[in-house]
């Protein structure tokens, strides 16, 4: 490796971005290319929450990681933050249980968390209805930003920094050189001594043209905006129906005073999505349905109807963890950086310090537990593979 290596990273999106960001902060030279504009795949049309209510302690380990580094962008490049809180709703006391713990993990990371009983709820979203739930875990620092405006001030600072950003500058082919790669371009070549493939729901493609094969599964979600005929007297939280896979993954919060967006985070695609041919609307089945589960949990919205919708993809992996790292222990100057699936914006930033220790360190040293993270064959398998050896 040379003192300051030339890293090519595939894909402006979050992940892409933050990889380049974390790499050019550390001295290394940086090209990004997209064959579209910046965060035009699935960051552009996610709802951009950031949150820390789970209960692995290792993934909350990842978000205070990419929180710290959120906060410094709030301060030094102006990004926006909206800190509305995040209540993730529990229906069993066995998940009540694992609230209590994580209050305590997040507590000890320097979080601010506290669990909700069901008679309780409404304190926080006075509209919400507690039936079939046993209460809540509510952290009221968590919240949403704009992705696009995310990827685009790291544009602007990685160029500041002396690298570069190309946008429509479509990835034809790779070579192996005798220093390296050369990425045939629909703009010209690149030659550099590592790759990222941060290409999102194309990584698959990318990973082909190295010669490598990466299984991730781009999966359809849907999400509405939802209108009000007034505003609300307080602001609704991101509120969140999922623990640990149970639940029914609906989603919903506030976007403007009178305008809340919902989405459902639990989808099961029966085949992965093509990302350059796929449905971007939402379809009238997802309307309905959407609409039939915001009527159960938020019964009394004054006069709420079904706003525009939209579609993007999540691309997940077996495990449903993102892959950081090489998929060839023998090739370590190809590192990938993608399949975050639901939780690519708020699991980016510390993506981004992961990579940066792949290509300058020779391993993810700096976080402990993330070599974890590497597409290794256990966990580079496709997902009904996984589901078959758990049963």
């Amino acid at each position: 490796m040379t003192a300051s290596p030339h890293v090519v990273v595939i894909g402006a999106g979050t992940l892409g971005m933050c990889s380049a960001h974390a790499l050019t902060e550390q001295g290394a030279r940086v090209t990004v290319i997209d064959a579209r504009s910046i965060a035009s795949g699935s960051s552009g049309r996610s709802v951009g929450v950031v949150g820390t209510q789970l209960t692995d302690p290792f993934e909350i380990q990842l978000r205070m990681q990419s929180v710290q580094r959120i906060r410094r962008w709030q301060e030094r490049l102006g990004l926006g933050f909206n800190p509305i809180g995040y209540l993730r709703l529990a229906r069993t006391s066995e998940q009540m249980e694992l609230f209590a713990r994580s209050v305590e993990i997040q507590r000890d990371a320097g979080f601010r968390s506290r669990v909700y009983q069901a008679n309780e709820l409404q304190q926080l979203v006075p509209h919400l209805s507690s039936d079939g739930l046993e209460g809540g875990i509510f952290g009221p620092d968590d919240g949403f930003l704009d992705p696009h405006e995310m990827c685009t001030l790291l544009a602007q600072e990685v160029k500041k920094l002396g690298s570069e950003v190309f946008q429509f500058r479509k990835l034809l082919g790779v070579a192996r050189t005798s220093g390296g790669y050369r990425l045939d371009t629909s703009k010209g070549p690149i030659g550099c001594d590592f790759i990222v493939n941060a290409a999102g729901a194309w990584a698959p493609r990318v990973a082909e043209m190295l010669g490598q094969t990466l299984h991730i599964h781009p999966e359809r979600h849907e999400a509405l905006t939802i209108h009000l005929d007034a505003p609300l007297p307080y602001t609704m939280p991101m509120v969140m129906d999922l623990v640990n896979g149970q639940g029914t993954g609906l989603n919903f919060r506030h976007e403007k005073a009178s305008e809340l967006i919902a989405e459902i985070h639990k989808v099961s695609s029966p085949s992965p999505e093509d990302p350059d041919n796929y449905n971007e609307q939402c379809e009238e089945g997802s309307k309905v349905m959407l609409a039939e589960m915001l009527i159960e949990r938020v019964p009394d919205l004054p006069g709420a109807r079904l706003g525009r919708g939209w579609a993007g993809l999540y691309p997940v992996t077996a495990d449903h963890r993102p892959y950081v790292g090489p998929v060839d222990q023998s090739e370590p100057g190809l590192i990938t950086a993608a399949g975050a699936g639901g939780y690519g914006i708020q699991l980016a930033p510390v993506i981004g310090l992961i990579v940066a220790d792949w290509v300058l360190k020779g391993s993810p040293a700096s976080i402990p537990g993330t070599e974890s993270l590497a597409p290794t064959p256990e966990r580079n398998v496709p997902p009904y593979i996984l589901r078959r050896l758990d049963q």
